[in-house]
C-alpha cells in the first residue's frame, strides 16, 4: 500500500488539542501545604515522560516562592518509571529563602493501587523522582559566552514528522500509527538519523525546537516547557557512537538524572537550537550534554546520564 502522509497528519483542531494537553500538563492542583498534583499524559508510552516530571516538578517548586523568581538551576534523579494512568504528587520542601537565592527540594510520588496478603485494597507510595532547584532574579554583571554553533536555519529543514515518512516502510504495520504520532513540540533535526538501522557515527546531534501557539505565558511556564523539551533526544546521543537507537531490539534505556542551568531569557514560541553531544559511555551508562541557543545567545545548558544495556534476548525492549 502506498504511504499517505496525510493519513497521519494532524488536523488543525487536533493540533490545538495537543497544545491544550501540553498546557494542561503544567496545570498543577494544590492539594495541601506545598503539595501539588499533576496530571499524566501519554507522551512516549505507558511510562511517564521524564520531561513531564521535570516540568511539573519545576513548577511545583516555583509555586511555593513568596517572591517571583525564575529558576537558574535544577538537578534531578529519575528513581522509578512512572505510570501514566496515575497522577503525580509533588511534595515541596522549602530549603532556603535568601535575599536573592531560594532553594526547593521536590519529591515526586505516585500512589499505586495494590492488594495486601489479606485481600485488602490499599496504595503503595512510590517515589519516582527527586530534585533540588534554585531560583534567583535576573541581574546584571559579568557576561561571557562562546559563539553559537553555525547550522542550517530551521526553515530549510524537514520536521521530525516529515522525516518519519522516509522510514515508515521499515516499521511493522501494528506500530506505524504509534510511530507516526505527532509530538507536542515541533522538532527539526539538523542531521537526521535512520532510527531503524542506524550506523555508528560521532555522538553529536542538533535539533531546532519550538512550541508555537501557546499564547502569552509567564517566565515559569517557558522554563517548564524548556525542561519538557530538554528530555527529547538527549539520552539517545550516547547511542550514536555504537550504531544504536531507541528502536534497537534488546536495548534497555532509561534516564538516570538530569540537570539544567538557565542562563538568559528566551521565548519557547520562537526556534531554539538544541545542540547535544556525548563524551563517554562506560559501565552501562552514557553521559550526555546539551546547550540551548536562541538569537545567538546561550540560554540554557543541560546534562544527563542514561542507563544503556544491550541484552542478548531481543524480546527485552525498554526505552525512556
Amino acid at each position: 500500500m502506498k504511504f499517505s502522509f496525510e493519513r497521519y497528519a494532524l488536523a488543525p483542531e487536533a493540533a490545538k488539542t495537543q497544545i491544550t494537553d501540553l498546557l494542561n500538563t503544567l496545570h498543577l492542583k494544590r492539594i495541601g501545604d506545598d503539595v501539588f498534583e499533576g496530571p499524566s499524559f501519554d507522551y512516549v508510552g505507558p511510562r511517564v515522560f521524564g520531561g513531564q516530571v521535570l516540568a511539573q516538578a519545576l513548577l511545583a517548586g516555583a509555586n511555593t516562592l513568596t517572591i517571583d523568581k525564575p529558576c537558574h538551576s535544577l538537578h534531578g534523579y529519575f528513581l522509578r518509571g512512572g505510570d501514566i494512568r496515575l497522577p503525580v504528587i509533588y511534595q515541596v520542601r522549602r530549603l532556603r529563602d535568601g535575599r536573592s537565592l531560594s532553594a526547593r527540594e521536590v519529591i515526586a510520588v505516585q500512589y499505586v493501587p495494590t492488594t495486601d496478603k489479606n485481600g485488602n485494597h490499599t496504595t503503595n507510595e512510590q517515589v519516582i523522582f527527586s530534585m533540588i532547584a534554585s531560583f534567583s532574579p535576573m541581574e546584571g554583571g559579568l557576561d561571557y559566552q562562546e559563539t553559537m554553533p553555525d547550522y542550517p536555519p530551521p526553515e530549510s529543514l524537514k520536521t521530525e514528522q516529515e522525516l518519519k515518512a522516509d522510514y515508515l516502510h521499515k516499521i511493522p504495520e501494528p506500530l506505524k500509527a504509534r510511530f507516526m504520532r505527532q509530538r507536542h513540540v515541533e522538532i527539526r533535526p539538523v542531521t537526521p538519523r535512520d532510527p531503524v538501522t542506524p550506523k555508528p557515527e560521532r555522538p553529536h546531534q542538533a535539533n531546532w525546537v519550538r512550541i508555537a501557539d501557546i499564547g502569552e505565558q509567564p517566565v515559569a511556564i517557558h522554563q517548564a516547557l524548556l525542561a519538557f523539551v530538554s528530555d527529547y533526544y538527549l539520552v539517545s546521543t550516547g547511542l550514536m557512537s555504537h550504531g544504536l537507537s531507541l528502536m534497537t531490539q534488546g536495548l534497555q534505556m532509561a534516564s538516570i538524572d538530569h540537570s539544567i542551568h538557565f542562563h538568559r531569557p528566551f521565548d519557547m514560541t520562537e526556534y531554539l537550537l538544541y545542540d547535544m553531544w556525548s563524551d563517554t559511555t562506560s559501565h552501562a551508562k552514557g553521559l550526555n550534554h546539551g546547550q540551548f541557543w536562541q538569537d545567538g545567545k546561550l540560554i540554557a545548558s543541560t546534562q544527563q546520564e542514561g542507563l544503556m544495556r544491550l541484552h542478548d534476548d531481543p524480546s527485552i525492549f525498554t526505552s525512556s
